[in-house]
C-alpha cells in the first residue's frame, strides 16, 4: 500500500498515456496526417516512446548477450577438448621418439640374433637414480630361470646390432623376476678385451662418472683406453661374447702388481624400460 500511495500519481499518468497512444494508434490507422490534438499528443509522450524503445533494445540486447555468452562457453569447451586430444597425441610421440633407438635395436637384435629371445616390461626397481636392481614382467610360466642373461640390442659405431649385456636373473616366480645388473657389486663379470684376447674381471663397483672398476689377470697386458670389452664366458654365468662397453681409463697398480681399469658400459643404465632375456 505504500508504494501504491508513493507512485500513484505517476502509476496513472503512464496508464493515461498508455491508453492515449493505443487510441491514437488506432484512429490513425487508414489517415494520411494527424490532428492538432494528435500532433501535441505525441510530442508529448515522444520521449515515453523513447525510453520505452530504449529499454526494449536493452532487454533484447541482455537476452541476446546470454545466448552469446552461451555458444562461446559450448565453443570454448569444444576447443579445450581439442586441445587435450593434441596434448595426448604429442605426448605419444614424443614417447616414441624417445625409445626409437631401443626398439630400432630391439628389432635389428630378434632378426640376426642365435639366441632365443623374449622381451620383458620393466615393472619395478630399487630406491636410486641407476637400474642396478630391477623386476620384469617375465618369469617361469615363460620358460626363464634364475642366472638367464638379460641383455638389451646396442648399435655399434660401425651400425652392427650386438647383444649388450645387462645383467643376470637373479630370483624368479610364476610371471616375474628379479634381474641384478653389472653394476651392482653382487656381480662380478669375466671379460676379455677383444683386440689383445686379456682377460679380466669387473666387480660391480660403480665410479662418480658411471663406469665401472675392474681389473686385468696380466699386470703387463697391452690395454688401452676405447679397446672393447666383450664377456670371456668364465664362471658359466655369463655367456661369451656379449658386448658390455669400451675401455675408459688404465691405471698400473704398482704396490699390488695389478692393472686396473674402468669401463663405460654400453648399456644407459639410467634409462632402461624394456629388457631381452636370453632362454636356453
Amino acid at each position: 500500500m505504500y508504494f501504491f500511495r508513493k507512485y500513484k500519481n505517476r502509476m496513472m499518468v503512464t496508464a493515461v498515456a498508455i491508453i492515449l497512444i493505443l487510441i491514437i494508434g488506432f484512429t490513425n490507422k487508414d489517415r494520411l496526417s494527424v490532428s492538432t490534438f494528435e500532433n501535441l499528443m505525441g510530442n508529448i509522450f515522444k520521449p515515453v516512446n523513447k525510453v520505452v524503445y530504449s529499454i526494449g533494445n536493452r532487454v533484447s540486447g541482455f537476452f541476446s548477450s546470454i545466448k552469446n555468452i552461451s555458444r562461446l562457453s559450448e565453443e570454448n569447451e569444444e576447443l579445450l577438448a581439442k586441445v587435450a586430444a593434441l596434448e595426448d597425441e604429442n605426448r605419444d610421440l614424443n614417447n616414441l621418439i624417445g625409445k626409437y633407438d631401443f626398439l630400432k635395436n630391439e628389432a635389428g637384435l630378434l632378426q640376426n640374433t642365435s639366441y632365443d629371445l623374449i622381451s620383458a616390461q620393466i615393472t619395478g626397481k630399487d630406491p636410486g637414480n641407476w637400474y642396478d636392481v630391477f623386476t620384469i614382467d617375465k618369469g617361469l610360466n615363460h620358460g626363464l630361470k634364475k642366472n638367464d642373461n638379460v641383455i638389451q640390442g646396442i648399435e655399434t659405431e660401425n651400425g652392427v646390432i650386438e647383444e649388450g649385456l645387462i645383467g643376470r636373473i637373479a630370483d624368479i616366480g610364476s610371471n616375474w623376476a628379479k634381474v641384478i645388473s653389472i653394476i651392482d657389486e653382487q656381480n662380478k663379470v669375466s671379460f676379455k678385451i677383444i683386440r689383445t684376447q686379456d682377460g679380466g674381471m669387473l666387480n660391480g663397483k660403480l665410479t662418480i662418472d658411471g663406469t665401472i672398476e675392474g681389473y686385468l689377470f696380466d699386470s703387463e697386458a697391452d690395454v688401452i683406453p676405447g679397446d672393447k670389452v666383450f664377456t670371456s664366458g668364465l664362471g658359466e654365468v655369463f655367456k661369451e661374447d656379449i658386448y658390455i662397453g669400451e675401455v675408459a681409463e688404465v691405471h698400473h697398480d704398482d704396490e699390488e702388481l695389478i692393472m686396473r681399469i674402468t669401463v663405460d658400459p654400453a648399456i644407459n643404465f639410467k634409462k632402461l624400460y624394456k629388457v631381452l632375456v636370453i632362454r636356453d
